[in-house]
């Protein structure tokens, strides 16, 4: 795709969509996203309705929603443990919970087999009463927002959207990444998109607009490189960072452990400075969201790249 057609795309994602959306699943209606808390007067968890909140906006990107489901636990709390960390393995005898993967396709004009993948947890804090606004209210917002402009765009690959959960466990990425490895679905590369804008209270202070790509394996570098290539070629202006990761983590490496090597995440930062990471203060008001916006840009550049 040519850099001018990259340009329109990318200069269509909507920073005030990305706001009202961070603050409708970590704020109102929403207050955090997990199967153990329900409203009061409510019928479904606040994870449950935030499922029902981006099948619905999947549904307006005229894309069509398939849900698998999974027992899961919450985890528990263990305030010993260092700060930021405090979930530990749910204690004997808690409950069990059904959680869902969300799953969307874009079909591929011409190469349809091939499947790029964005995936982003939407779950938050299932051992605290945390809003989750950066981890991941974000990422799970954006992915909502790249869905709708790649659902026109004509890409000769398939893109495929996973909304899995990642605070609660066992990790729902693992189970798409095995069952799609089980029947040979051939994924070129996979973007986790995790904490957009999470950065330190001295890049906040200096206005800096921060984004981290970490690789597991060689397979990954040139998907990191691409956001490298994006970011200075169509003048997004983060100051990105490329990290090699000692061992596969988070969602990107249930892909990775399942053989996926072209895997990375995207993340606000690195190390991961946030200072509400995991804790109450994790709050929409506090999102830099141009910061955001441009992260989302350059991985949409990304897969239309990869995809057109």
């Amino acid at each position: 795709m040519e850099l001018s057609e990259l340009r329109r795309i990318v200069e269509q994602v909507d920073e005030e969509r990305i706001r009202r959306g961070a603050f409708a699943l970590a704020s109102d209606p929403l207050p955090r996203r997990t199967l153990n808390y329900t409203l009061p007067g409510h019928m479904k968890s606040t994870l449950e309705e935030a499922d029902e909140w981006i099948a619905a906006r999947l549904a307006e990107a005229g894309l069509q929603v398939e849900r698998r489901s999974y027992p899961v636990q919450a985890y528990s709390c263990d305030r010993t443990r260092p700060l930021h960390h405090w979930y530990a393995a749910p204690e004997p005898g808690a409950p069990t919970y059904i959680a869902h993967n969300l799953i969307a396709d874009i079909p591929g004009s011409e190469r349809p087999d091939e499947v790029i993948v964005l995936v982003a947890h939407k779950d938050s804090q299932s051992w605290i009463d945390c809003p989750g606004a950066l981890d991941n209210a974000v990422g799970t917002v954006c992915l909502t927002e790249m869905a709708r402009l790649l659902a026109p765009a004509g890409l000769r690959r398939t893109v495929r959207f996973l909304f899995c959960n990642e605070e609660h466990t066992p990790w729902t990425s693992a189970h798409a990444a095995h069952e799609w490895r089980e029947r040979g679905d051939n994924l070129v590369a996979i973007y986790n998109i995790d904490s957009l804008g999470g950065k330190s209270e001295e890049d906040r202070r200096a206005g800096r607009a921060t984004c981290a790509t970490l690789i597991t394996v060689e397979d990954g570098r040139p998907l990191a490189d691409l956001m490298e290539r994006m970011n200075r070629d169509l003048g997004i202006g983060l100051e990105h960072q490329i990290v090699q990761r000692e061992f596969a983590n988070d969602d990107d490496g249930s892909f990775v452990k399942a053989g996926y090597g072209a895997a990375v995440a995207v993340i606000g930062s690195f190390p991961y400075a946030d200072e509400e990471y995991h804790m109450p203060g994790d709050t929409a008001d506090r999102i830099d969201y141009a910061n955001v916006r441009m992260a989302a840009q350059a991985v949409l550049a990304c897969v239309a790249s990869l995809g057109g």
